[in-house]
Formats: structure tokens, C-alpha cells, sequence
């Protein structure tokens, strides 16, 4: 992490500095993160235990699936349109990865439990895409839910698609709502190692699809880690009612980053001392190796909390003094008019026995005093260094 603190910079380098400050608030900072799947929800149907309903949002484009053979054969990738597609494809003795875009189709997913019968339970998990990230361990399978949580080009969002993962003897699904675009740089890695594929056996390429997933959080902590530099930047030079908004913002956004990744983190410590025989010495080694990351980006997090909450307390401690300035100086505005106002109320009396309202330089001696009273009064200020 990069150290957070007031740089004394020349007039120059500050203008351009703040430049920089607004075109980044343009372009670069997180707008918005996506709530949907951070809030648990159920049909609302008094359905029993099992019974697959998709629950997310209503999306447009239809099912698709596609499979990714390799192994000693060589590599295929070709999409299928059902389920009966996949028997042919899982008597060969090549690793298959099957990648489900869309969960709308609930009969596909029944087609596809009872194909590799997956337990109805986590089907259901699977079409519940505000599941909590989780792990299953069942006698020929392994079941993973993880959270991905990429953050839109366009619309600076965070968007957050849940992954079901089903891992077999030799075979991945993976199933998703959105095309897996995540996955591409994987693909390609499995494509320049044709000669070795043979070592992406599925409880690897489960690693390798974590190890995707946990990259993206750091590219994502990584981006509110620069925002939060030049927010606190623009806090020592000019701070604005903006940044409080900017600073709860992104205070919410790592709240629900947290909510994601630390249940992330106890699947990923499960797979790492998982004794199921899916699970690879080799691959429990790897799983480590992420494991550390999780903690990394939970112990990321904690800290940009408290350098939001530090940044907080700066905000309102500058907005304070900047009060406290402008209280003094017309404090001592108020100060100085004082005597004047004295001055003035007391040669405003109607009397007519005030022997300086017949002088010729009445006048003129008034504000005399006036001004040694004021000269006298700033002297005392300075003195005291109170201005």
C-alpha cells in the first residue's frame, strides 16, 4: 500500500495536481456498486426444500452452453444447445469444461442435475444467485459458490456476478449469469500449454478460476485505494461537501466488499484442507497460496476503512477550523466596531448641554479617535496573535 500523507508541493505542481484531481472524478473513480446480489432473497413461494426457481435478475439473452474439451486429443471449444449434447462428450477420456451462461432456464437446470446428479439442494443454490459464497463436499462432487466482482468500464460500477462451480472426476461447470468474458485469459493459458493440458485437471482449473476471481479484487480495492489519495489530497488543499459524499461512498463500497470476500476466504481455507479426493496434494498447495491473498484483501480492507474514517474526521476537522477562521475574523470585525458604535450612540444623544457638539472640529476629532481606538486595537490583536 502507498503512503497516504500531505505532500508540500510548489504552487505549479498543486494547480496541476488538482487538474488531475477533477479528471480522475470524471473518469476514474467507482460510481456505484450493485446491491443486488449482496441481499439474500427467497421467491416468496412456500415451496419445498430443493424445488429450483431462479431468483436474480430478469435477464434478456437465452441460455447458452458451450464446452471446452483438452487433454491428449488436443483442444475443442464448441457450444451445444441440450443437455443430451454433453453424453458423447463425457465418455472420452479429455478434461471437459462446461461453461452455463443464464439460470432463467429452470428446465435446463433440471436436465442438468439429473445428467451428473448433482444433489437438488444445490441446484437450488445455483438458481438463487444471492447465495453467500460456500463450499460443498458431496461423494462425487465438489460444490463452489464465489462471488466475482468487477468493476464496469462504461459506467464505473462494481458489478457482482456469483459463480456456482461443479467439479467432477473429469469435468468443471461453471455456471454464470453473464458471459464468463473473466474467463478468456484462462482459456487462453490452457491453449498456449496444449502440450500440457493434461495438467489442468479440474481441481486446478477450480484454483485457476479462484485465483481469477480473487485477482479482480484487488484490481477493484487497487482503484478505491487511488481514489482515496486523491480525495484526501483534495481534503488538505480545498475540501468540498463533495468529498464527504465521495468518502461515504466508498466506505459503503467496502463494507460490501468485506461481506463478499471474508465468507470467500473460509471457502477457499476448506478447498485448501479439504481431504476430498478431487482435491490434488498438488492443488491443496495452491489453494494456500490464495488463501494468503483473501486474508491480504481482508487486512486491505480494514486498512482503506480506517484511512476513510481518518479521512472523515480530517474532513470535518478542516471544515471546523475553516468555521473557526471565519468566526474569528468577523469576531474581530465585531470587535473593532465597538467603540465606534459607543462613540456614535453617545454624540447621537439629544442633549444640548454636550459642549462637543458646538466645537468647529468636532467632526474630525470623532474620527480621530475612532481610528487611534481601531490602530491601538489591531496592535493588540497582533500582539496577542490572535490575527
Amino acid at each position: 500500500m502507498r503512503h497516504y500523507g500531505q505532500k508540500i508541493l510548489p504552487l505549479v505542481h498543486l494547480i496541476k495536481r488538482k487538474k488531475r484531481m477533477e479528471k480522475k472524478k470524471k473518469s476514474g473513480f467507482i460510481k456505484g456498486i450493485d446491491l443486488h446480489k449482496l441481499l439474500p432473497r427467497t421467491s416468496g413461494k412456500a415451496a419445498p426444500p430443493g424445488t429450483i426457481e431462479y431468483i436474480g435478475k430478469p435477464q434478456q439473452m437465452p441460455t447458452s452452453m458451450e464446452i471446452i474439451s483438452y487433454g491428449k486429443q488436443g483442444i475443442r471449444r464448441k457450444k451445444i444447445t441440450t443437455v443430451e449434447d454433453l453424453h458423447p462428450a463425457l465418455s472420452t477420456d479429455s478434461y471437459q469444461w462446461i461453461q452455463i451462461t443464464g439460470l432463467q432456464d429452470v428446465a435446463l437446470l433440471q436436465q442438468l442435475g439429473e445428467l451428473f446428479q448433482i444433489d437438488s439442494l444445490d441446484m437450488e443454490a445455483i438458481a438463487n444467485t444471492t447465495e453467500r459464497p460456500d463450499v460443498e463436499e458431496r461423494e462425487q462432487y465438489i460444490f463452489v459458490v464465489i462471488k466475482s466482482m468487477q468493476i464496469e468500464p462504461q459506467t464505473r460500477e462494481i458489478i457482482i456476478e456469483q459463480i456456482s462451480i461443479i467439479v467432477g472426476k473429469n469435468y468443471l461447470i461453471s455456471l454464470h449469469e453473464t458471459p464468463p468474458t473473466l474467463f478468456e485469459p484462462l482459456y487462453q493459458r490452457i491453449v498456449a500449454g496444449s502440450k500440457q493440458a493434461g495438467r489442468f485437471t479440474p481441481d486446478y482449473l477450480l484454483f485457476a478460476i479462484c485465483d481469477l476471481v480473487i485477482d479482480n479484487y484487488f484490481s477493484m480495492l487497487e482503484n478505491i485505494g487511488n481514489a482515496i489519495e486523491t480525495i484526501e489530497d483534495e481534503l488538505i488543499s480545498s475540501p468540498s461537501p463533495s468529498c464527504q459524499q465521495l468518502i461515504y461512498k466508498l466506505k459503503r463500497q467496502l463494507f460490501y466488499a468485506k461481506k463478499i470476500i471474508w465468507p470467500t476466504r473460509e471457502v477457499i481455507g476448506t478447498l485448501q484442507s479439504s481431504l476430498h479426493p478431487l482435491i490434488t496434494d498438488n492443488s491443496r498447495n495452491y489453494f494456500r497460496n490464495i488463501h494468503d491473498h483473501t486474508v491480504q484483501t481482508l487486512e486491505t480492507i480494514e486498512s482503506l476503512l480506517d484511512l476513510s474514517s481518518n479521512m472523515m474526521d480530517l474532513y470535518l476537522s478542516t471544515v471546523s477550523n475553516r468555521l473557526n477562521e471565519i468566526m474569528k475574523v468577523l469576531t474581530i470585525f465585531s470587535a473593532l466596531f465597538i467603540p465606534m458604535t459607543f462613540l456614535a450612540g453617545v454624540y447621537g444623544m439629544n442633549f444640548k448641554s454636550m459642549p462637543e457638539l458646538d466645537w468647529k472640529y468636532g467632526y474630525m476629532g470623532f474620527w480621530g479617535v475612532v481610528i487611534i481606538i481601531v490602530i491601538v486595537m489591531l496592535l493588540f490583536f497582533k500582539h496577542k496573535k490572535w490575527m
